[in-house]
């Protein structure tokens, strides 16, 4: 009698954070032109954007084989002359693939980032201005890309196998054959595949 069992968890988490600073389509401008003496001339440009991406990717697979195999029992008694006593083979077999793809590239920060990556044309123009002013031009740009990916994959596999094969039993006989009992195995092929791209 032989007995096969395994089990099988695994487990795959991923967290990643992102911040970065880039340019964002479109433009402003902004003249100063013509203003009196000791005059305070100010231009500010200010561009914002925060993205948050969250992604929670929970993949669970489940399989469970419990299989059994008996070959019947031979007996030969109480003969002249008996014959073979042979029983059958007993045999189990088993096979698992799993394969499990999770994708979350598409909300990564490069393509997060995409559609601002071209850099704006912000421009000031100052001109003719009074003596003694104070001009002054100020561009700010602020970008926030925060991507956070939590994925978690369970594949758990168990499976029990029992082969037993029969007796055979010759016996109380003038002239007895042979006895023979047949095979017992146990064949089990498990497969499991990942992948995960952020």
């Amino acid at each position: 009698m032989r007995k096969l069992r395994s089990t099988i968890t695994t487990g795959v988490a991923s967290l990643g954070l992102v911040a970065g600073l880039g340019g964002f389509a479109g433009a402003t401008s902004g003249t100063i032109e013509t203003t009196g003496p000791d005059s305070n001339n100010v231009v500010r440009h200010k561009t914002t954007m925060k993205t948050k991406v969250k992604n929670n990717n929970h993949v669970k697979a489940s399989n469970r084989n419990a299989q059994e195999a008996h070959s019947g029992n031979a007996r030969s008694t109480g003969n002249t002359r008996a014959g073979d006593a042979r029983t059958g083979s007993a045999a189990n077999t088993n096979s698992l693939n799993a394969g499990v793809t999770v994708d979350n590239t598409a909300s990564s920060a490069s393509r997060v980032m995409a559609p601002a990556s071209s850099s704006s044309n912000n421009s000031a123009r100052i001109s003719n201005t009074g003596p003694q002013s104070n001009n002054v031009v100020r561009t700010t740009t602020e970008s926030n890309v925060e991507v956070t990916n939590n994925n978690e994959l369970n594949v758990e596999n168990t499976n029990d196998q029992y082969a037993t094969s029969g007796n055979a039993r010759v016996s109380g006989n003038t002239t007895g054959g042979s006895a023979t009992t047949g095979n017992a195995s146990n064949t089990n092929s498990t497969t499991m595949t990942f992948k995960v791209s952020n």
